[in-house]
């Protein structure tokens, strides 16, 4: 007979394999099968091992395992924590919907996610959630689906600031031919709501004895008819961490865009002069043009009057203390709070600066649809206008 082979291990292996049982409280049967280390043998490692007689591990300490186990056990708890609380800051809005919107998101997250976590926390069940899965949808289903990936992706283009008229007739520009029923009523469904809105607040100084313009706008902005016949002008501010951001602004009554701007840490004369300079350079407007602020004491500068008079334009000015003779100038300052600058924190004036442009001129000028426009933007009406003319 020949004799039996015995099979040598290293001063690492039988350390590890130790460690799985003292430490990670593994059985020796189950470490010893995926090892392919006998039962026995790795029985007396770990004997060694427990009294401190096995190269590389040190005197088996009951309590200092103990307390190994218990920090491995809280470092598991800490980490299903955070991620029951990942997944309840993603799917909470699916928390109050029917299980297959519960479904879907499982579906979606199933590779970030155990399957298992996401069924307890949303109260599902993993069953049903395979069931879900190899269900075939019907036709009504699909078609829901398809519509709510349009509207929600089209509510996030829109920067969350259309009703469901607006955002019916951006569809329709887009070429989606959806209801507005459907689009209201999965609006509902599905809580997709517009930011909120603060009261905005209105503000004049006009507390000096410098010249003014007569009033010749006179609330009249209906009786605007064509671009650059008539512009309104004013100042707002917007608050950072640096202090505060200064915005000079001149809106087109007819277009509605803002078709002139300049910002600023300070409220000076320059301000308004380079908004106006801004709008003159871009448009290019005949003489007779009716330039209307309020009676802010930057717009009845020498310099802001010089350059009125300059470009054979009309100066006028609101009646003192009346803000609504601007209205159509607050209004674009109470549509670019309420959709932008109420949602954000900034820490600097250049962000700010930077992300009040892009409002402007990416979104407000260009994209976003008015109902008194006929659900055009500020851009296309313009645009309309030249091939008129």
């Amino acid at each position: 007979m020949s004799k039996k082979e015995h099979r040598s291990y290293s001063a690492e292996l039988k350390a590890s394999a130790v460690k799985l049982v003292l430490e990670e409280l593994k059985s020796i049967t189950q470490v010893a099968e995926d090892l392919s280390i006998p039962v026995q043998t790795l029985h007396s490692w770990v004997n060694k091992g427990r009294q401190g007689a096995l190269s590389g591990i040190s005197t088996y300490n009951p309590d200092v395992v103990a307390l190994q186990t218990e920090l491995r056990q809280l470092k598991k708890q800490l980490a299903l924590a955070e991620m029951e609380r990942d997944i309840f800051k993603k799917g909470g809005r699916v928390l109050c919907e029917r299980q297959p919107a519960k479904y879907a998101f499982m579906s979606y997250y199933h590779e970030s996610y155990p399957l298992s976590v996401m069924a307890r926390l949303l109260g599902v069940s993993v069953t049903g959630y395979y069931d879900w899965l190899h269900r075939q949808p019907s036709k009504r289903q699909q078609q829901h689906e398809a519509a709510l990936t349009l509207i929600t992706a089209a509510h996030e283009a829109t920067r969350e600031s259309y009703g469901s008229v607006r955002l019916h007739q951006y569809l329709l520009n887009q070429g989606h031919t959806l209801s507005l029923h459907c689009v209201r009523s999965l609006r509902e469904r599905h809580d997709i709501r517009c930011k909120r809105h603060k009261r905005f607040k209105v503000t004049t100084h006009s507390n000096h004895q410098k010249p003014v313009y007569d009033n010749h706008l006179k609330q009249q902005f209906e009786q605007v008819k064509q671009a650059n016949q008539a512009w309104v002008s004013d100042i707002t501010y917007v608050l950072t961490e640096e202090g505060w951001l200064y915005v000079a602004g001149v809106k087109d009554v007819y277009t509605k865009e803002l078709v002139g701007y300049c910002q600023s840490s300070r409220m000076t004369t320059d301000i308004v002069v380079q908004a106006l300079q801004m709008a003159i350079k871009r448009r290019k407007p005949s003489k007779g043009l009716i330039v209307h602020s309020d009676r802010g004491s930057q717009y009845c500068s020498l310099a802001y009057r010089q350059l009125i008079e300059k470009h054979e334009c009309v100066g006028s000015m609101s009646a003192k203390g009346n803000c609504y003779d601007n209205a159509p100038i607050e209004s674009f300052w109470a549509t670019l709070k309420n959709e932008l600058v109420y949602h954000q924190h900034y820490q600097t004036r250049a962000e700010a600066m930077s992300d009040i442009q892009s409002f402007i001129e990416i979104f407000y000028n260009r994209m976003r649809i008015q109902a008194k426009l006929g659900f055009r933007s500020p851009a296309q009406v313009f645009e309309g206008c030249k091939m008129v003319a």
